[in-house]
């Protein structure tokens, strides 16, 4: 009976206590540990992981140090950095703020992550700014179980036509819709997380997310970071969707694109998409040139 009791207040301070994941890139705890009033200070050191805070109580300040890739030569320092975070559903307990320079902003309330769709916001900010994430735990009468949960993702040098919806901090979203120019898509094309060539066959819009779904019908996949698309029915044709910012007004047309985009928590999004025969054009007048960013092969 007592070795039945050790093992279980072992399991129950276990509970209590922060652990960091091997790889430093997640972090769960729970405020049952923390002193009323304190601050926790935490760090993370990925480009992307978690945080789960069980009965949030005091807060929680964030810094994150990334290890980023940096630009397409693997020698650039990022100019700027992108930051986004994802909550989980059933959110409760807990504000987020971003801490810029000592000064705090609400990122995402309580109430907005509590909502029966998961929330995105993103920030970005400067390689000289100090920035971190601050969680502040808020005040509950019941005793319910509460967990702040959230993914994040880092860029470095993210391309600054991307932009996402549901409260998007950025101060550059206001470009995001406008086609790409000559030298953005040859550098879409050797630095994407996906590159794919294909026919357009539906595109759906979702009012409540502001997003444009774009189902396509891949003809070549020239790079996908992740098996975005996968072959479906009896000829194995790969399909996958891309979506898009709802405001951009994307509709669905004939003829064969290439699709270009970054991965956002597991959703191919779209950065650039002209249409083949433009790119074959921009390509070829690139390498006669010498321009090129890099080789691809052409059908």
């Amino acid at each position: 009976m007592l070795l039945v009791v050790f093992f279980f207040l072992l399991l129950l301070l276990d509970a209590t206590l922060g652990h960091y994941s091997e790889d430093q890139c997640s972090w769960r705890g729970s405020g049952l540990s923390q002193e009323a009033g304190s601050v926790e200070q935490i760090s993370l050191h990925c480009a992307e992981g978690s945080l789960e805070w069980l009965y949030p109580s005091g807060a929680l300040r964030l810094s994150l140090f990334p290890r980023l890739p940096t630009g397409a030569s693997g020698r650039e320092s990022p100019r700027r950095f992108t930051a986004c975070v994802k909550s989980a559903l059933g959110f409760r307990g807990a504000q987020i703020y971003l801490e810029r320079d000592g000064v705090l902003e609400l990122l995402l309330s309580e109430a907005e992550a509590a909502a029966a769709q998961p929330k995105v916001r993103c920030f970005n900010w400067l390689p000289k700014e100090k920035v971190a994430l601050f969680l502040q735990s808020t005040l509950h009468q019941d005793i319910s179980r509460r967990i702040a949960a959230f993914r994040y993702e880092l860029r470095g040098n993210w391309d600054s036509r991307f932009s996402w919806p549901s409260g998007n901090l950025s101060t550059e979203d206001s470009g995001s819709c406008r086609p790409c120019n000559n030298t953005e898509i040859l550098m879409a094309v050797c630095t994407s997380d996906f590159v794919i060539r294909g026919n357009i066959r539906t595109v759906t819009n979702n009012i409540e997310s502001q997003e444009s779904i774009i189902s396509v019908s891949a003809t070549r996949i020239h790079r996908q970071k992740f098996a975005l698309f996968q072959p479906v029915g009896k000829y194995g044709k790969s399909v996958g969707s891309i979506r898009t910012l709802l405001r951009c007004g994307v509709k669905p047309g004939p003829g064969s694109f290439l699709f270009t985009g970054w991965l956002h928590f597991g959703e191919a999004w779209l950065s650039c998409a002209p249409r083949y025969k433009d790119f074959r054009h921009v390509y070829e007048e690139a390498r006669q040139a010498h321009q090129n960013p890099c080789e691809v092969s052409l059908d």
